[in-house]
């Protein structure tokens, strides 16, 4: 009996994602209230007669969001239209005041763009990462509903308007993601580029950011149409793979999903649950479900709408849009360096490991922060402050921010704009360390001051007596006082036990309390071992 690693799959995921986007601006999206984006404590405190929909009020469009979902366009390589216009998209719930929703349907802002990912290895070729490209059907913008609350033990249901009329905008993508891993990394950099834009801060937890899921299965075919068999011979054969020809699955919606852990989580389920429906025989059911992070599995909600059951038609009190071919590269010309952009510029000028890039420009602020410690830097070797090597320098910033600073920052659960380290103290502390004033020990006690009191490091250094011993005549006199209280030590070195230097330097280090370079000691026993 073959084992089950040996049979090839005999289902390609076909995987499409609709991400919705609060946007932050300072109003609402057709009226001027507040945009608090739902998270006011206070129920129904940022409404008015438009945004509730009171008899007679007209919608005025918000041309910040506007020029916010544009700019996510340009930044995804969007083509922006030229003309385009709002749409009534008609259902009816509760926290729906008006009975319709103003949206856009076959004219949106953006159209027909991508973003590009870097995935994993996949296990059963054995490659390195691998780049891939997502296509982006369209970006549109939308006002945002009101909330449902359910208070326990009763049985009525509130509703809460602050966040409806809050500038919403939906991302719809090609189904060309296969996993859940491409899913959740997808919406990873989809944040990011938000968070360098300044148009939102995506934050899932927060509901800034939400994604919903369309997965069907394709069968797998060969060049000819035939079905894949579950053996080792057909596993042998390149031929077979998923042909464009082959007919799609039907299509599921997964909702409900708040975190990019579950986004990868909830689709893995949906491809076991539907792949053992297929194999039993059974038909999938075109329908939304939801995902229980609880039980870790999506449940069925409701009957899937089709675009026709919403009767979309254009919004009758908002005139179409023009946008001049002027408007568009003034646009262009407002957009900041990318993510993709400050990696690549990142490694090339601070020639730094991808790894470390990485995680420097996962955050816009915390880049910024960063190349201010390098100016700074910069500056300080110019001047001639301290003797050191810049690219040491940098490199050992660099360090420093990813793995002491951010340590400080997980345990205090701050962010780079909390800090009260200034760019100019931190330079001026990696200077020390990289000159050889102060040890490695002694750095990150100082770090540790300097991060609780936002303190000048050369102070805190002279304070705590943590400055290196460099003067050569007193560290002398120490080995020699050490070699002399160890003779069995001298003696086991001499015979070719390297273990005996480890020692004797160690005893150097101890006697001075740690301050001695410890570079200097290990040359000055050596040479008085000869």
């Amino acid at each position: 009996m073959l084992h089950a690693s040996c049979f090839m799959k005999k289902y390609t995921p076909v995987i499409g994602m609709e991400i919705h986007v609060e946007l932050k601006t300072k109003s609402k999206m057709f009226c001027q209230c507040k945009n608090g984006l739902g998270l006011e404590k206070t129920p129904n405190i940022d409404i008015c007669p438009v945004c509730t929909a009171q008899p007679g009020t007209l919608p005025v469009p918000n041309i910040e969001a506007i020029k916010f979902v544009q700019l996510a366009g340009l930044a995804l390589g969007c083509s922006l239209r030229q003309i385009s216009k709002f749409d009534r998209k008609n259902y009816f719930y509760p926290d729906l005041p008006k009975g319709y929703q103003i949206s856009q349907y076959d004219q949106p802002f953006c159209e027909k763009g991508k973003l590009e990912i870097e995935v994993s290895p996949r296990e059963t070729r054995g490659e390195t990462s691998t780049k891939k490209v997502i296509r982006i059907t369209r970006i549109h913008l939308e006002e945002d509903t009101g909330k449902l609350i359910h208070p326990k033990g009763v049985e009525y249901t509130l509703v809460d308007f602050n966040r409806a009329g809050v500038p919403l905008m939906e991302l719809v993508t090609e189904p060309d993601i296969e996993t859940g891993e491409e899913a959740r990394i997808f919406c990873q950099k989809l944040q990011q580029i938000c968070r360098y834009l300044e148009i939102s801060d995506a934050d899932m937890e927060k509901g800034n950011m939400r994604c919903e899921v369309n997965i069907s299965l394709r069968e797998i075919t060969d060049e000819r149409g035939n079905k894949s068999q579950m053996n080792a011979e057909f596993q042998r054969k390149p031929a077979l793979s998923p042909r464009k020809s082959a007919p799609l699955g039907t299509k599921v919606e997964v909702k409900n999903i708040n975190s990019f852990k579950f986004v990868e989580k909830a689709i893995n389920f949906e491809i076991e649950r539907q792949t053992e429906m297929l194999d039993k025989g059974e038909k999938i059911v075109q329908e939304t479900r939801g995902w229980d992070a609880n039980k870790g599995e999506t449940v069925s909600q409701r009957k899937k709408e089709s675009a026709h059951d919403y009767r979309y038609f254009p919004e009758p009190d908002i005139p179409p849009f023009s946008f001049d071919e002027k408007y568009i590269n003034d646009l262009k010309r407002k957009l900041p360096e990318l993510p993709a952009q400050k990696e690549e510029r990142f490694q090339k000028e601070y020639n730094l490991p991808a790894g470390d890039v990485d995680v420097l420009t996962n955050d816009k602020d915390l880049a910024e922060y960063f190349e201010q410690v390098v100016s700074e830097i910069k500056e300080k070797i110019k001047c001639k402050e301290y003797e050191c090597v810049e690219d040491k320098a940098i490199k050992l910033s660099a360090n420093y921010v990813i793995t002491e600073l951010r340590k400080y920052m997980v345990l205090e659960n701050h962010k780079i704009q909390d800090l009260k380290i200034t760019p100019e103290n931190y330079a001026e502390l990696i200077c020390i360390v990289a000159g050889g004033k102060i040890n490695s020990s002694a750095a990150q006690t100082v770090l540790a001051q300097m991060y609780a009191t936002g303190g000048d490091p050369s102070q805190i250094i002279e304070e705590k007596n943590l400055a290196q011993m460099d003067n050569l005549d007193e560290l002398e006199k120490i080995v020699d006082e050490i070699l002399a209280k160890n003779e069995k030590s001298v003696v086991d070195f001499k015979a070719g036990k390297e273990n005996a230097l480890k020692f004797l330097i160690g005893q150097t280090m101890a006697m001075t309390k740690g301050k001695a370079n410890p570079q200097i000691v290990q040359e000055i026993v050596k040479n008085k071992l000869k």
